[in-house]
């Protein structure tokens, strides 16, 4: 059996009814659909075509995101996600760029390598290289007024941590972002770039090797190894380029708010809500949210 999870705030009972009914014109044999959280999340089981219902559900209901999976193993065990503008609301290098008075110069930069028109490892190198003589003083400056968790983001990994799911920080930022933030959300472990500093000020360079996109698909395959977890049971979540290799080998790959390439090539996509849509995916009802 597949499902089909619909989420969207003011989701009413004829939205559902209709996208039931838009499944059995797909051929795809839909059963009865249940409300996770009634107005906001309803899940619809189907018997056949995935594929089939995905094209019938996907911008069917406006403002409504849609998952389709396996019933099986919906409920996963481990998350592997990235940090920079989905666990978080901003690109670190970027506001970092800023203090540095070359935030633009940067920014265009770091869109390109998150839509995947550069190579990640070179684009990275630049980009820090313009950082070079930066106050050590402006990560911490950073920190406080600029990174943001995304919403939802404490209820996902704190929850999923509870019911005893393993969750991995893997960011092509740093460390002196990622640790902080992934132990305020509640990774149990984190895993991100070193920018190097000497006296107190960025030397313009990282330590090597670059926690890129094969570091991030490694991380996810080696917490399945280690964990003994079938690929089903695993879900990775990102928004660009780099996040694409660790995307398709999970169970569940998540496109949050993506950048195109990333969109079109998940098994999933959040568009509109936040991150709480990835437990009403693993069909989490919010009374079971957990929260510090």
């Amino acid at each position: 059996m597949f499902i089909a999870t619909l989420i969207a705030e003011g989701l009413t009972s004829g939205q559902v009814d209709a996208a039931a009914d838009r499944l059995s014109g797909a051929g795809c044999s839909p059963g009865t659909w249940r409300w996770l959280d009634e107005s906001i999340a309803a899940d619809l089981p189907f018997a056949t075509d995935p594929g089939a219902a995905r094209v019938a559900l996907e911008g069917a209901i406006q403002g409504a995101d849609v998952i389709v999976q396996v019933e099986a193993h919906r409920e996963k065990k481990l998350l592997v996600a990235d940090m920079d503008s989905t666990m978080i609301t901003v690109e670190c290098i970027d506001e970092l760029a800023d203090y540095a008075g070359i935030k633009p110069q940067i920014a265009e930069v770091t869109e390109r390598a998150m839509r995947g028109e550069l190579d990640f490892a070179e684009a990275l190198d630049a980009r820090v290289a313009l950082l070079k003589g930066l106050p050590e003083t402006a990560i911490d400056q950073c920190l406080e007024e600029r990174v943001r968790l995304m919403p939802g983001a404490e209820a996902l990994v704190q929850t999923m941590r509870a019911r005893g799911a393993h969750t991995i920080l893997v960011s092509g930022g740093f460390t002196r972002f990622a640790e902080p933030v992934g132990t305020r959300i509640g990774f149990e472990r984190r895993i991100a770039n070193v920018l190097e500093i000497e006296d107190g000020r960025l030397t313009g360079t990282v330590t090597k090797p670059i926690v890129d996109s094969s570091t991030k698909e490694t991380t996810l395959l080696g917490a399945i190894a280690e964990l003994g977890l079938a690929p089903e049971q695993t879900m990775a979540v990102g928004d660009g380029a780099n996040d694409l290799a660790m995307i398709r080998k999970a169970g569940l790959g998540v496109a949050y708010h993506a950048k195109p390439i990333v969109a079109a090539a998940a098994g999933a996509r959040i568009d509109h809500g936040d991150l709480t849509a990835l437990l009403y995916a693993q069909g989490i009802a919010r009374a079971e949210w957990v929260t510090a």
